[in-house]
């Protein structure tokens, strides 16, 4: 019979475009392929095609362990579950790395992309059942890990996320976006619409980051069939918990992109410039892999025109919208505002970070919100101050299990000095920032950096100010 689902898509929309919290959606995927995507069948499907694995060491004082500190090797599917058991690699591109010591992950894997001469198997994902019809695999991404495989805790710039997880289970850590100051947000490594954290969040240095104790930590353990969603901005650390795991995420695109696109071509003219600027003798790895090249000043003044003029024709398009009592709402075809990740250099830069994607921004009227009951088909990612209340309810029986809220709580990238300015007068002559009032040296300060003055002129805080006059200044 007809697949029965606890939402309609209408309704699995209006949640996913109003929901201020994460949330796990639990029995509306049990039709789905894509259930099957295991590791052991994608390896059958790909038939023996590589794809990139970044590889880094399980030790927890590590993390995070940022793009830039990883390893990386080129393997096919089975290749890396023969790894995954454990057993002694003699030859192949996993045998440098011992399978106790190392995690490996193909992530950020564009599905339009390895399975670009099997394009029937997009239709396995069916995002239609979330309210986005014709979205499917062709705008959704894979992630193959083994256990201890993860993600450094950073937020995306764009849109929102929607996770559905496979095979094995995930361990995710979110902070909402009002957490961000606590986090110690870093462009360093620089990748566009990834605001990365200096922190590691399960087990944090509170003496160099004594702010994260005033974090809220929403965690969950994310179960086949299941999906999470993330609404937008918030900061999320991801790990695998199982010795292998499958997930398949799609970006959903909004109207704030446009906005988040100015601050993101902001943020690039400034990193770019200063970081381009240092001595390359340094030796700082400040761009992360994802990103091709440092681009140039003038592209990147390009970029930031581009990004001012699609955000006034969407202010433009919003307005005569509104004007029109008697058109109905049409979804704008815009360039896509995709969540840029793992860009290869065939990529152009023309608005859009990866692939381009046909579907204009998401658009939700508010004023027919219906209120938002949770129950066993939605449950909320509480904060952990909250999960002894959770786990007195029932056991909650959804397409893949229970959901396992749990307890759980830095590493700094090498800094590199800058030549310090002195201060003269009479009798002393220090570096400005050692001194105390009494003109003494203060032995607890050492000399900024260069990354110490970006972590503050690219803050998100501060970008966000900046784009705001800007846009301003071009409204007049």
């Amino acid at each position: 019979g007809e697949d029965v689902k606890p939402f309609t898509p209408e309704r699995a929309k209006e949640i996913v475009m109003s929901l201020q919290q994460p949330a796990v959606f639990c029995n509306m995927v049990g039709n789905w392929p894509a259930l099957h995507w295991n590791a052991k069948y994608l390896s059958t499907v790909l038939d023996g095609k590589t794809i990139q694995f970044r590889l880094g060491l399980k030790t927890v004082d590590l993390v995070p362990q940022f793009e830039t500190r990883c390893s990386y090797v080129k393997a096919t599917v089975e290749e890396f579950l023969a790894w995954s058991c454990g057993q002694p690699c003699l030859s192949g591109p996993f045998s440098c790395y011992e399978y106790s010591k190392y995690w490996a992950y193909a992530d950020y894997k564009y599905i339009a992309r390895i399975f670009e001469d099997k394009p029937e198997v997009f239709q396995d994902i069916k995002w239609s059942d979330f309210g986005f019809p014709g979205r499917s695999g062709k705008e959704s991404t894979l992630w193959i890990g083994s256990e201890g495989a993860n993600t450094p805790c950073h937020l995306d710039s764009y849109g929102c996320n929607l996770v559905l997880q496979v095979q094995g289970r995930k361990k995710w850590h979110l902070f909402p976006p009002g957490d961000t100051s606590f986090l110690y947000p870093t462009r360093i490594p620089y990748e566009e619409s990834s605001i990365f954290s200096k922190v590691n969040v399960t087990n944090p240095d509170l003496k160099h980051f004594p702010k994260f104790r005033n974090t809220t930590a929403h965690v969950v353990t994310l179960s086949p069939g299941q999906v999470l969603l993330v609404p937008r901005h918030w900061w999320h650390y991801v790990e695998s918990i199982d010795p292998i795991t499958v997930s398949i995420n799609s970006w959903i695109e909004l109207d704030a992109d446009h906005e988040a696109r100015v601050e993101e071509a902001i943020t690039r003219m400034l990193v770019c410039a200063i970081k381009s600027a240092e001595n390359p003798s340094d030796g700082d790895c400040w761009l992360n892999p994802t990103e091709v090249e440092a681009t140039s000043h003038e592209i990147n003044l390009q970029y930031l025109n581009k990004a001012v003029s699609a955000y006034f024709k969407c202010q433009k398009a919003s307005v005569s919208e509104q004007t029109s009592s008697s058109s109905t709402r049409a979804e704008q075809r815009t360039s896509a505002s995709c969540k840029r990740k793992k860009r290869e250099a065939s990529c152009e830069r023309e608005g859009c970070k990866s692939l381009p994607n046909e579907f204009g921004f998401s658009t939700f009227k508010a004023e027919n919100l219906q209120e938002i009951h949770f129950g066993p088909h939605l449950i909320p990612v509480l904060p952990q101050s909250q999960e002894t209340s959770l786990m007195g309810t029932p056991a909650v029986e959804s397409d893949g299990g229970d959901i396992l809220h749990e307890n759980e709580g830095g590493h700094v990238g090498e800094l590199h000095r800058t030549r310090k300015q002195l201060v003269m007068n009479d009798d002393c002559e220090t570096p400005a920032h050692q001194m105390d009032s009494d003109c003494s040296p203060n032995p607890s300060q050492t000399a900024l950096s260069t990354n110490d003055l970006l972590d503050c002129l690219v803050n998100p805080h501060v970008i966000s100010l900046v784009a705001q006059l800007l846009l301003e200044r071009t409204r007049v």
